[in-house]
């Protein structure tokens, strides 16, 4: 018999003993043990290291190994703690749905990142192993960013820009830890706290997180399935005051949203009237399918853009990096308040975002990426409209990671969101994504996650949870 699976009898024996013992009992000595067992010290160690490991024995040294006491805790009083903090100021508390972990073998519409198998997966693990071999996993990168990764980002805009717009350069640029990051750095260093930002509504959760917890006060335009009026962006700008409008021109995240050239020029000029910044969100970069947009920040050389790409939904959620282009002394604050927020990225992380978007396999990804986007989004759709009539899509996005569903309006969105979560299905409620008061029943519906042939069963399970709480 193995020393494995003897120390394992000895174990189970030893639980045995123990739950018929008296809490604190000292249990029998080594020797005692080898001897009824008939086995090795050296089993009788490892059985009693494991059951240490559990929690269910503890040893004093120099005096023997008991059975654990019983110990009544008092419970810490942090009371204190509320007004030493104060007020949060805070709208929103719970983790977001599209955050949330899927329970078990339940189908998740909810993800905010592409599933395991769209993700370009050897060229990430090669480049981590070759990162970890190499000088940037010891040495402290440039406080802005490695050179050739933002000489990297630049180029990316650079080969977009026409030739009668100055195009940004490397110094431009400045390395952040992911879309988070730099957009929590865009509102402290261009906004400030207690002044106004002119946010899209519905619009990306995690920028309404970071509106708050860099101080500053969301001001909601409408926005729908074309993007928001560039007359009523005018016109919030001139009222407020405001410096600042956050939008994400490309494949808007709830909506989908994809801005015209006509549309994104309009509220381009509006910014340029009211000597503005707009800060453009480009998350979607890599997740186009039936359209591939061209930037904003490529029509601007006097600084009002500033354009904001992320690496870690489209190479691997773990490779938290992005980067913030600006110039002027726009572009001095956003990376003095880096500098004091992180310091610096991980050299070896941006050296692994390096490797994998300027390896020659990475463009090929891209476009099959797209293909196999445009594949779900389909089925979703199909899924919808045999299996939940009662969800209505106005619009299909061209490109993104999910579709933006209106349920009826007689029906109570938080009871549909639990039933479907008690049947087996995540879904996440549209309410997260307003800056203010949602404006009528609403899902956002990835079908970017895992599990594409579960559509059809996952759309059954939406239509029976809104007839039963209609």
């Amino acid at each position: 018999m193995s020393n494995d699976s003897s120390s394992s009898r000895v174990a189970a024996a030893l639980r045995g003993w123990i739950a018929a013992a008296p809490p604190g009992s000292k249990l029998p000595s080594t020797r005692a043990l080898v001897a009824e067992h008939r086995v090795s010290p050296v089993t009788v160690q490892q059985a009693l290291r494991s059951l240490t490991a559990l929690g269910e024995i503890e040893t004093r040294p120099g005096i023997g190994t008991f059975t654990r006491e019983e110990r009544s805790a008092r419970p810490a009083d942090l009371g204190w703690q509320t007004a030493a903090l104060g007020a949060s100021g805070r709208r929103t508390t719970a983790t977001p749905t599209a955050l949330c972990p899927s329970d078990g073998d339940a189908i998740g519409l909810h993800s905010g990142y592409p599933a395991r198998e769209l993700l370009p997966e050897r060229l990430v693990r090669q480049a981590l192993a070759r990162a970890s071999r190499g000088e940037a996993l010891l040495g402290r990168p440039p406080v802005a960013g490695l050179p050739e990764l933002r000489s990297w980002f630049a180029g990316e805009l650079a080969t977009l820009t026409p030739a009668d717009v100055g195009p940004v350069g490397a110094r431009d640029v400045v390395v952040t830890p992911g879309s988070q990051g730099a957009l929590l750095t865009a509102f402290r260093a261009l906004v400030g706290a207690g002044r106004p930002l002119v946010v899209e509504s519905p619009t990306y959760w995690g920028a309404i997180l970071a509106a708050e917890q860099a101080g500053v006060h969301p001001i909601p335009v409408p926005s729908g399935p074309s993007g928001p009026d560039p007359e009523v962006v005018r016109r919030v700008l001139e009222e407020t005051g405001a410096r600042a409008f956050y939008a994400q021109p490309a494949f808007a995240s709830p909506t989908g949203a994809l801005w015209d050239a006509d549309r994104g020029s309009a509220i381009l000029d509006a910014v340029r009237e009211a000597g503005a910044f707009l800060i453009e969100d480009d998350y979607a970069h890599d997740f186009g399918i039936d359209a591939t947009p061209v930037p904003l920040a490529t029509r601007d050389d006097a600084g009002h853009v500033v354009y904001v790409r992320s690496l870690s939904k489209s190479v691997a959620p773990a490779v938290r990096v992005a980067a913030v282009i600006a110039r002027g002394p726009a572009r001095d604050r956003i990376l003095a308040d880096t500098q004091a927020d992180a310091m610096y990225v991980s050299g070896a992380l941006q050296s692994v975002a390096l490797d994998v978007v300027t390896a020659p396999a990475w463009r090929t990804h891209v476009r099959r990426l797209g293909r196999r986007l445009g594949d779900r989004r389909d089925l979703l759709v199909r899924s919808l409209r045999e299996h939940a009539p009662a969800v209505a899509v106005d619009a299909v996005p061209r490109g993104g990671l999910a579709l933006w569903a209106r349920l009826p309006a007689e029906v109570d969105l938080g009871a549909v969101v639990d039933r479907c979560r008690r049947n087996g299905l995540i879904v996440g409620p549209g309410d997260e994504w307003f800056p203010a008061e949602p404006t009528g029943n609403h899902l956002r519906l990835a079908y970017a996650g895992p599990q594409p042939e579960r559509f059809p069963e996952a759309a059954a399970i939406l239509q029976n949870a809104i007839t039963r709480t209609a």
